[in-house]
């Protein structure tokens, strides 16, 4: 028998007859897609590659919508994934699901995997915490609205700061005008942005119950005083071009891209597609304006994104292997990398100080406006975050009225008043659906 056949056989051999360790593999559906989603394949390979007994494997399942009615079809069908990325307007969803979710506090106490909850930023947090501070879902890609402005344009107009106030941001959008500039602002996301995040930073109530935190039979206020003096006021800017509305969500990016206009209210995860999209334009970034009649000192932004939900019903050996991840998808390499590849905050203190180590801010001026926003002053009950049922339907409700709005067919306060009234009715029918 040749060299060569012997070899063969004792491959074949030992093949047969040593044992072999599977890995556990643990699902995890997201709705990362694009480049986003190539970074969450990278982040899996890599925890995969650092360990012998758990195998991460991500599923796109569309957008944050489609993946969180795909996870609720899963359950009911019980083939659910152990991991599942929901959007920030489901989080009184999957609270009230109690059935279907394994909290992460109890997830790590029970696997014995060490964790903080104090080791991650507290305006991240509070979005995903319940009223007596347990994490019930882990922090993943958080944003928070800022405001992004041409340089090249402020420049040209004699315009040497970006605008602080909404006072402010009137008088540079007409110097900007003055010099030729189409339209001074516009803005993505106009109830996160002009509702929401309004509310927070002047630290005013979009509903009671502490905005939903301490129970699900809470009412909108966001027709109040406040809230239609500024959406009126948007309304008047827009018969000058001072702002214009450019569409639901992100839409309205064009209009920032091509120039038409100089400021933009966006995502802080919007900074990549900025770059890709106007290269060779210096382009600053600012903290969202506030408005200085109602405060003194405006209040933290709240955050956009989407949270990690355990899923109940998996084996042991899964949650043992979920735990392990979290546990390293949270360390201040991971997250450090992923803040700085895509734009979303750190959601840990340590993350942002290595990353403030690494030098990525003096090298990239601006990248740091959104941590900054989020962290200068500790969370009230109004800047906390939102926590309402069927959220995502009265968004775009608000998307209908307010659109009723810019085109003229009705006021601020009729619009307002609709969306508060027809919210409700969605209040109380997921409060139905608790009893």
């Amino acid at each position: 028998m040749s060299i060569k056949s012997i070899t063969g056989l004792a491959v074949a051999m030992a093949l047969f007859t040593s044992p072999t360790h599977a890995k556990t593999q643990i699902e995890w559906w997201h709705a990362m897609g694009g480049a986003l989603g190539q970074k969450v394949n990278q982040i899996a390979s890599d925890f995969n590659a650092s360990q012998s007994e758990y195998e991460i494997k991500p599923v796109y399942k569309g957008t944050y919508a489609e993946t969180m009615t795909s996870a609720v079809a899963s359950f009911r069908a019980k083939n659910q994934p152990a991991i599942v990325q929901v959007f920030e307007v489901g989080t009184a969803s999957m609270m009230g699901a109690k059935k279907a979710v394994f909290p992460v506090y109890q997830l790590m106490e029970k696997t014995n995997e060490p964790f903080d909850p104090n080791s991650y930023l507290s305006t991240v947090t509070g979005y995903y915490t319940t009223s007596d501070g347990k994490m019930m879902s882990l922090p993943f890609n958080s944003s928070t609205p800022v405001l992004y402005y041409n340089k090249a344009l402020f420049k040209k107009a004699g315009i040497e700061q970006p605008p602080k106030t909404w006072k402010e941001m009137e008088a540079v959008s007409q110097k900007l005008l003055d010099s030729g500039v189409k339209c001074g602002f516009t803005t993505t996301w106009q109830s996160w942005t002009q509702i929401e995040n309004f509310g927070a930073r002047n630290n005013l109530p979009i509903a009671t119950k502490n905005n939903g935190f301490d129970g699900f039979d809470t009412t909108f206020l966001f027709n109040k005083a406040p809230f239609v003096n500024h959406i009126q006021q948007m309304a008047d800017w827009s018969k000058s071009g001072i702002f214009k509305y450019g569409g639901r969500q992100s839409d309205a990016m064009s209009l920032f891209y091509t120039q038409e206009c100089a400021m933009v209210m966006e995502s802080s995860a919007g900074f990549a597609g900025i770059k890709e999209n106007m290269k060779g334009i210096d382009i600053g970034v600012s903290q969202l304006p506030y408005d200085d009649s109602l405060v003194q000192k405006p209040a933290n932004t709240i955050i956009g994104g989407a949270s990690l939900w355990v899923m109940s019903g998996r084996p042991d050996a899964e949650y043992n292997g979920v735990a392990k991840f979290f546990t390293y998808l949270s360390s201040p390499e991971v997250q450090a990398d992923w803040h700085q590849a895509t734009g979303y905050l750190p959601v840990t203190k340590a993350a942002y100080a290595l990353t403030q180590q690494q030098g990525f801010y003096q090298q990239n001026p601006g990248a740091d406006t959104a941590i900054l926003q989020m962290t200068t002053s500790e969370p009230t009950a109004n800047s906390k975050g939102l926590r309402f049922g069927n959220f995502l339907q009265t968004r775009e409700i608000v998307d209908e009225e307010l659109e009723k709005v810019w085109s003229g067919k009705q006021t601020a306060q009729a619009a307002l008043d609709n969306a508060v009234a027809r919210g409700n009715e969605q209040l109380r029918r997921f409060e139905r659906t608790q009893q």
